[in-house]
């Protein structure tokens, strides 16, 4: 009868430890990741919650992801990744507020990002970002995740097609860019495939005006927005160094405006 009332007793605490691990929430979540591309850092915007590791990955290039020392939250460290050409870094976000952070070796074309921790708050939110534009702080908040190049992250766009590999932008990812515009781009597109040879057409004749009646002047002016284009691009590859590049920007700026 003992051994009987043991037996019973042991398979009650089997099934509570059983139905404790069924009940039990996961906590487990996706690590969400900042992609360091030519020039840029995607999402330039990031929300994310107290606690969670944020990956910053090379896409191309050499880059760090290197927070402003003034532009934390009082009570966090100022991360730095040092400058990297391959893998990522890994940050974990423990102090709510809001972080900014730059590229150091293109913080003088405008490499920054942020990422806000909980709510915004600290010393990002009292001045405007020294260098370049990055997303409002509510904004961040409300989207989860702002993509670089979109209407709210600033004028640019990522070349190099680096922004085909990304995650959902619901979950603070990069995907979303990628996943949402593309789709809207396809929507628009269909059910006009029979048109786009006549438009194309009409856009070229269009061109061939255009130039006709804008003269070499235009076509100087394009050639050193080209020029301006592929210096920055060489300067991201490391193929110049720093001041190279201010070098020759200078001299592409002071062509253009005479």
């Amino acid at each position: 009868m003992n051994y009987s009332r043991r037996e019973f007793l042991g398979s009650i605490g089997v099934g509570i430890g059983a139905t404790a691990g069924l009940t039990r929430p996961a906590v487990a979540q996706e690590t969400p990741v900042v992609r360091m591309g030519t020039n840029y850092f995607d999402p330039i915007g990031l929300h994310v919650d107290p606690g969670t590791t944020v990956r910053f990955e090379i896409a191309a290039g050499a880059h760090s992801a290197t927070a402003y020392e003034s532009r934390v939250p009082s009570e966090a460290s100022a991360f730095d990744s040092g400058v990297i050409s391959s893998g990522g870094f890994e940050y974990t976000f423990t102090e709510p507020g809001t972080y900014d952070y730059y590229c150091i070796p293109h913080k003088s074309v405008g490499m920054v990002g942020r990422i806000v921790v909980g709510s915004p708050g600290g010393p990002a939110e009292e001045s405007p970002i020294p260098d370049g534009e990055v997303p409002d702080s509510d904004a961040i908040v409300e989207r989860g995740s702002v993509a670089y190049g979109s209407s709210t992250g600033g004028d640019a766009s990522p070349d190099d097609g680096m922004m085909g590999h990304g995650t959902s932008s619901g979950a603070g990812m990069m995907n979303g860019r990628n996943g949402g515009a593309m789709s809207g781009r396809n929507g628009g597109w269909s059910g006009g495939l029979p048109f786009v040879g006549g438009g194309l057409g009409l856009l070229g004749l269009l061109g061939g005006l255009l130039y006709w009646a804008l003269g070499r002047d235009g076509s100087s002016h394009g050639s050193d927005d080209a020029a301006m284009e592929t210096l920055r691009r060489r300067y991201a590859r490391g193929e110049i160094d720093e001041a190279e590049f201010q070098r020759r920007r200078e001299r592409l700026v002071k062509k253009q405006r005479n």
